[in-house]
C-alpha cells in the first residue's frame, strides 16, 4: 500500500502544528492507533502518518472535526501527487483516483493552507476546481449535484506542484472550505470580538440547541462583558444580558433595554435572580481560574449551559486545555451534572479556545 493512504491530514492555525500534532497523537493512542505527526512549524497542517496501513482509515472513521480542539478538517490521504506538467494537473488526480477505486464522492473540496504562503493558492484553487469538478462529474466520480451525504473528495494544495488526494465522510469532517467558517462583521456590533461567540453558537451547538438556549426572554450573564461583543449576539436573539465588566458598554446596546449593566468583579458576581440560562465569559485571564469559576456556575446551578474562551499560554497549549477541561469534568461528574463538551480552537479565535458545556435534559 501506498504510504499516502497510512495518513491524514489535519488543517490547522498556523503556529499550532505542535498542538495539532500532540492532541492527534493522544487520540489516535487512546484508541490504540500509533503513528506520528509530521509537519514544518507555519506551514498551518500536519500530516499524521500511522505504522499500520489500516489504522489512518480507522482513525477517520471514529474521529469527527467537532471533537476535536486545534483541527480544522481532517481527511484520509489517498496520494500525494507531484504537478509535473502544470498544463494538466487533472489528469494526475484522475489517474490516483483510478488506482484507488474510491467510488462517487457527493462533494469537492480544493483547498490551501490558512497561511500567507497558502493565501497565493487561492486563485489557482479556485480557477482549478470548476473544470476538476467537470471532468470528475464527466467519469461519474462526483455526483451531478452536491451530495452532502456521500463521501467528499479532498485536492489540498501545499504549492503550485504538490497537492493532497483524500476523502472523508459525512459526519466526521467539516462542511466548510478550508475548514473555515468565515462570517461578516455586524457593522452595529461594538467589536470583532463578537465573532467569536457567532461562530461558537453556530458551529457547536445544534440548531435544537440554540433555539432552545437562545429564546427570545431568556436570561443570561455576560463576564468580562466591554464593550459588549458577546452580548450583542444575545441581545440579537432577544435574551436579557446581566453584562459585567468594569469599563463601558456600548450605548446602542444600553438603549435595547435589553442589558443589565454591572460594574464588577466577574470573579465574585452572582445572578440576579439567582440563575440564568447561559453563561458566557470571555476574560483575559488565566485558564485554569476561569475553569474553577465556569464550574462553579454550573455544580451551583447559577447557570444551566455556559459557553466561554480559555486563554493559551505560547507553550504545551494542548496540555494546558485538557488540563482546564479536566477541571470542569471532574466537578460536573462530582456533582452528577451531565452535560456535553465541545472544545474549539475557532477561525475567529486567536491565542484561545472556546467551551460549550451544555447540559443534558
Amino acid at each position: 500500500m501506498n504510504a499516502a493512504a497510512q495518513s491524514i491530514i489535519a488543517y490547522c492555525r498556523a503556529g499550532y502544528e505542535v498542538d495539532t500534532g500532540n492532541e492527534l497523537t493522544a487520540i489516535a493512542t487512546a484508541r490504540e492507533l500509533y503513528g506520528y505527526p509530521a509537519f514544518k512549524p507555519g506551514d498551518g497542517f500536519v500530516r499524521f502518518q500511522f505504522y499500520e496501513p489500516d489504522h489512518a482509515a480507522q482513525f477517520i472513521s471514529q474521529v469527527a472535526v467537532h471533537d476535536t480542539i486545534f483541527p480544522r478538517q481532517l481527511f484520509l490521504v489517498l496520494e500525494t501527487i507531484q504537478i509535473e506538467d502544470k498544463s494538466d494537473r487533472i489528469g494526475p488526480i484522475l489517474d490516483a483516483l483510478a488506482d484507488a477505486a474510491t467510488g462517487r464522492s457527493g462533494l469537492l473540496f480544493v483547498d490551501y493552507p490558512d497561511t500567507d504562503e497558502g493565501k497565493t493558492l487561492a486563485k489557482l484553487c479556485r480557477k482549478f476546481a470548476v473544470p476538476l469538478r467537470q471532468a470528475l462529474r464527466a467519469r461519474d466520480l462526483l455526483s451531478k449535484k452536491e451530495h452532502t451525504g456521500l463521501p467528499a473528495l479532498h485536492v489540498f494544495f501545499t504549492s503550485g506542484e504538490q497537492c493532497y488526494l483524500g476523502v472523508s465522510q459525512a459526519k466526521q469532517r467539516s462542511p466548510f472550505e478550508n475548514g473555515i467558517c468565515r462570517l461578516k462583521f455586524p457593522p452595529k456590533a461594538p467589536s470583532r470580538s463578537t465573532l467569536k461567540l457567532e461562530e461558537a453558537l453556530l458551529t457547536m451547538l445544534s440548531a435544537a440547541q440554540r433555539d432552545a438556549i437562545c429564546r427570545p426572554g431568556a436570561r443570561a450573564v455576560d463576564l468580562g462583558a466591554c464593550p459588549g461583543g458577546w452580548t450583542y449576539q444575545l441581545v440579537s436573539r432577544d435574551m436579557h444580558v446581566e453584562a459585567v465588566d468594569n469599563g463601558k458598554m456600548a450605548d446602542d446596546l444600553m438603549a435595547t433595554g435589553l442589558v443589565d449593566y454591572r460594574a464588577e468583579d466577574g470573579f465574585k458576581y452572582r445572578p440576579q435572580m439567582g440563575h440564568v440560562e447561559l453563561l458566557v465569559c470571555d476574560m483575559i485571564e488565566k485558564p485554569d481560574r476561569v475553569a474553577v469559576l465556569m464550574a462553579n456556575w454550573l455544580t451551583r446551578n447559577w447557570a444551566t449551559h455556559a459557553i466561554f474562551n480559555l486563554k493559551l499560554p505560547m507553550k504545551r497549549r494542548y496540555e494546558t486545555v485538557t488540563a482546564a477541561i479536566e477541571t470542569v469534568r471532574a466537578q460536573l461528574n462530582a456533582a452528577n451534572i451531565k452535560a456535553s463538551m465541545v472544545i474549539r480552537h475557532l477561525y475567529h479565535n486567536r491565542d484561545e479556545v472556546t467551551v460549550a458545556v451544555i447540559r443534558e435534559k
